[in-house]
């Protein structure tokens, strides 16, 4: 259950989940939402480093003891999307909007900050708390350039977590998963390059349409043919282009779209496909071609010991009824690159409820989320960092 210190700050976690919310920014440009950010962080006591990332914020909370490092990460950018919410907190910027709970990540990791702090003298160890801009915005996304500025350093992050309102779990659930929870997310583009000339004249021409017709159902085949079926694998022409008139065979045909996999080896699989499938419908039709092939969020990979470790602590608060295990999901994440370079966990927390009609799904011009939420989530920033830094150095190799 929610402890009393946690409840005690629920009209705080509400009151700062909608001032971003009303006032959304995208990418990097999160210049009024870092600077709140920075300013809560600098009134509660903490050591904060503002413009990490352009407009990151990185607090760090010393322990009266020395120990491990914990990291604690939440992202803060919004969507360039109409909000058509009616509600008393709704966007008020034109075109923006929180729709996928990055408001809500911000709140919690903030008020956690806060209580953290009033227990400094208990931990034995640090906690960085990392406020990263331009999750939706990828590439290069802000995961990256935070950790190329030294955001994992100085001190040393032994483990790193964090957690997503989840519009597929009701509020008060908990989801969690060790291993791959959410996929690479990969993009492409390939230029089919021919003859174009009168559409009445095909004979003449080297027609690019046709091949791209060819070709999007080709890459189809990657997935059904060379794929192991118990592999989770996504390829999706998103975007074709082509053509200025009915009766004109263009001179190029272009195609846009996303490769999801989970694992690496499925991901190389799928790159050396696509290419030798365009390099082959080309070949039928005596075309030339270009392919971009851009690498996009890596697998997210939750550490096996420490996931069991996290699910312990929410079973022990919520129930073990209440902590579920969840599907990977297709979706790309780039807390993926912080997992990358120490070990952790990324989970989520329920947010919808069907009886309040908030159960619109992420990226939804009426995404909303039961603000009860909120409090889980503190809840289990709170309860992590006390549990591995209250005074047990190395809590989880002693299996504490």
């Amino acid at each position: 259950m929610i402890s009393q210190e946690v409840l005690s700050y629920k009209d705080e976690l509400i009151q700062l989940r909608r001032d971003f919310h009303m006032y959304p920014e995208v990418g990097f440009e999160l210049h009024r939402t870092s600077q709140k950010v920075a300013e809560y962080l600098e009134s509660v006591g903490l050591e904060v480093k503002r413009n990490v990332a352009q407009t990151g914020v990185v607090a760090l909370l010393k322990g009266a003891k020395p120990g491990k490092t914990i990291m604690l990460r939440a992202d803060m950018d919004a969507l360039t999307l109409q909000e058509l919410n009616n509600v008393p907190y709704k966007s008020k910027i034109d075109g923006v909007m929180h729709a996928c709970g990055h408001d809500g990540h911000t709140a919690m990791l903030l008020v956690a900050a806060k209580i953290l702090k009033a227990h400094q003298s208990e931990l034995s160890g640090n906690v960085k708390f990392v406020f990263q801009p331009s999750e939706e915005k990828f590439p290069p996304g802000g995961a990256l350039p935070m950790i190329e500025e030294g955001v994992l350093k100085n001190p040393d992050v032994d483990y790193a977590f964090g957690v997503h309102l989840w519009s597929q779990l009701d509020c008060g659930k908990i989801g969690i998963r060790s291993g791959a929870l959410m996929a690479a997310a990969d993009e492409f583009q390939i230029i089919l390059k021919g003859k174009g000339g009168h559409g009445a004249q095909p004979h003449y021409c080297k027609d690019p349409v046709i091949a791209a017709a060819e070709l999007v159902m080709a890459l189809q085949t990657i997935v059904s043919r060379k794929i192991d079926p118990f592999e989770s694998v996504v390829v999706t022409v998103g975007k074709v282009q082509a053509g200025s008139a009915f009766n004109i065979i263009p001179e190029t045909a272009i195609l846009q779209g996303t490769v999801r996999t989970l694992s690496e080896n499925s991901r190389n699989l799928v790159k050396e496909s696509i290419k030798r499938i365009t390099q082959g419908v080309c070949m039928a039709h005596e075309l030339d071609f270009e392919i971009d092939h851009k690498d996009g969020t890596a697998v997210l990979v939750n550490d096996e010991k420490l996931t069991d470790y996290v699910r312990k602590i929410a079973e022990g608060i919520f129930g073990k009824e209440n902590v579920v295990e969840v599907p990977p999901t297709m979706g790309g994440e780039d807390m993926s690159f912080f997992l990358k370079e120490v070990p952790g966990v990324f989970y989520f927390i329920g947010a919808s409820n069907s009886q309040k009609g908030l159960e619109r799904s992420h990226h939804s011009p009426y995404f909303d989320i039961d603000e009860d939420s909120l409090l889980v989530g503190t809840q289990m920033h709170v309860s992590l960092v006390l549990s591995m830094l209250g005074g047990k150095n190395d809590c989880i190799s002693k299996g504490c």
